[in-house]
């Protein structure tokens, strides 16, 4: 093994507290800007964000499973919070505000039991390339829904998702003059930062200069009070017309931080809405938690690994405190923690860092939350939906094979046609109906044939026949976990008639994982396999029975 992964980190906050501190700090910059504009994209108050992330903070980094990932709200959680928002509060947005903390609660009980009878492997049922549609279609919908912000312009009233894309354009000529400059200056800002190659500049954190930028702005167009200017473009497309400035651009937070926190309203805990918001938050944060936390052990420098399950029993208590205390729910949220580890962080105490120096900023320096406009926090998510949708998202679903690229693009069709979980549903099924007509099985859909044989207490022996495919994994997922980590570990693949993408996936990070433990790995049969795209883990087929 290397050097990093021979030595590894004590856990106590002694040791290594100078790198978790600095690392701390530099990710609360990151996470001030990121969890206002989530908060108030999703239809809650601002300070709803800041709340979650101290939670997750404070809280989760001490009970979770996980050593350098940050808890706290993530953008692909606005779609499922502002829908239920909209459809409990039926117009009234305090009202859906509070009737969605209830759905919080609920979703933050079935999250603990879920960690506790460790069904978080059930993230393997989902299809790799349905998950990243789901995530790519929450990036079109972040976008169409920010742009506006960006340019200081609204949609119509009650506009639904494809007439909000559609009059984007009709907001890009009623834009705001002042607002856009600052919306798209802090979102050029972000492209080029993204484009940066120099290491020192890089550390400073993108969102934190896009703020200070929008600060900058906002106080030469004294957006602390407001005035009427008539905007007289040059451009025949640009109409003339009247533009309005003042503090509703700007973060509103309360000067006391406990006069933030509100408390949940079940009276809807007997509609049908209210349980569809429980399940989707439930299931997307479960989903994007389990699967951002293995995400980021892959970077982490020490090659440690996560306990899933207790990291969602964790992220379930932290959603617990969140709803009945007035914050959005959390996940592991992998950009942050990709900051985390390239800062320098050792252990979960970097985590309680972040959460302990935001704390204090809203304790000491609510005002100057209040000078930070809306636009520069939309411009932020605006470039955070476009990298979840981005066209190389499309590239590497296209590597892995045209019905890769089908499935990501009929996933990301559902959901903006329907919503998430209809949209998830049909991407699962149309997975399923191409296994059927590339000759898997019924029989073969839910159950994988597999045997392990040890042959010497060196040697152990994992033979798969038939169909191994997602929806049939988590038996063999499982019984692998048991596995001693000082083992050479032979798969045998020779009867194993088809193999899909997910499972190869997992085949190549299991072995990864397990020789960076000292094990080894082997794969007899997949000579005998025909793959349906160039890519090394694409899915392929039996095309010649071995003797």
């Amino acid at each position: 093994m290397s050097d990093s992964v021979s030595f590894q980190p004590k856990a106590g906050v002694a040791e290594h507290w100078r790198q978790d501190l600095l690392s701390g700090f530099l990710v609360f910059l990151i996470a001030l800007p990121l969890s206002l504009g989530i908060a108030m994209a999703s239809g809650f108050p601002p300070s709803a964000g800041l709340i979650t992330a101290m939670v997750g903070g404070l809280v989760v980094s001490r009970i979770n499973g996980s050593q350098v990932t940050i808890n706290g709200p993530a953008a692909g959680l606005i779609v499922v919070i502002l829908a239920s928002v909209q459809t409990l509060g039926e117009g009234n947005a305090m009202a859906g505000y509070r009737y969605t903390l209830a759905a919080i609660v609920f979703a933050s009980m079935l999250q603990i039991l879920m960690g506790v009878f460790k069904i978080g492997r059930l993230s393997s049922f989902f299809p790799t390339s349905v998950v990243h549609g789901m995530l790519a279609a929450i990036g079109v919908i972040i976008m169409a829904k920010q742009i506006f912000s960006v340019l200081g312009s609204a949609p119509s009233p009650g506009s639904g998702l494809i007439s909000t894309i559609l009059q984007i354009p009709q907001g890009l000529a009623n834009l705001n003059p002042e607002i856009a400059l600052i919306g798209l200056s802090g979102l050029a800002l972000m492209v080029l930062w993204a484009m940066l190659k120099n290491r020192y500049l890089k550390m400073i954190p993108a969102p934190l200069l896009v703020v200070l930028l929008g600060m900058a702005l906002g106080r030469y167009f004294d957006l602390a009070h407001e005035h009427i200017y008539l905007f007289l473009p040059d451009a025949t497309f640009l109409p003339h017309h009247e533009a309005t400035v003042g503090p509703k651009f700007l973060v509103t937070i309360a000067d006391n931080f406990l006069a933030s926190f509100f408390f949940p309203d079940f009276a809807k805990a007997g509609t049908f809405e209210f349980w569809t918001s429980v399940i989707s938050i439930c299931l997307v944060g479960s989903l994007e938690s389990v699967l951002s936390a293995m995400a980021v052990d892959k970077l982490d420098p020490y090659q440690r690994r996560s306990n899933l399950d207790r990291d969602l029993t964790a992220v379930g208590i932290g959603n617990l405190i969140c709803g009945l205390i007035g914050g959005l729910p959390m996940i592991a949220e992998i950009v942050r923690s990709s900051a985390n580890i390239n800062n320098g962080a050792r252990t979960g105490w970097a985590n309680f860092f972040h959460g302990a120096f935001l704390l204090l900023f809203v304790v000491l320096f609510p005002r100057l939350i209040h000078s930070i406009p809306l636009a520069s926090l939309a411009a932020l998510l605006v470039f955070t939906g476009f990298r979840l949708a981005s066209p190389r998202e499309f590239s590497k679903a296209f590597k892995l094979g045209k019905e890769q690229l089908f499935l990501f693009v009929v996933t990301i069709a559902g959901v903006l046609a329907t919503d998430l979980l209809i949209g998830v549903a049909i991407g699962i099924t149309v997975k399923f109906l191409l296994h059927l007509l590339r000759g898997v099985k019924p029989t073969h859909l839910f159950r994988m044939t597999f045997t392990l044989r040890e042959e010497d207490a060196d040697r152990l022996h994992v033979e798969i026949k038939g169909a191994a495919i997602f929806s049939n994994l988590i038996g063999l997922k499982q019984a692998l976990t048991r596995v001693p980590a000082d083992k050479t570990v032979v798969f045998h693949l020779h009867e194993a008639y088809f193999l899909d993408h997910t499972v190869m996936e997992f085949l190549h990070d299991f072995q990864r994982d397990y020789e960076a433990q000292g094990g080894h790995c082997q794969f007899l049969g997949l000579e005998y396999h025909e793959t349906y795209a160039d890519h090394p883990l694409a899915a392929r087929h039996l095309k010649i029975k071995s003797a």
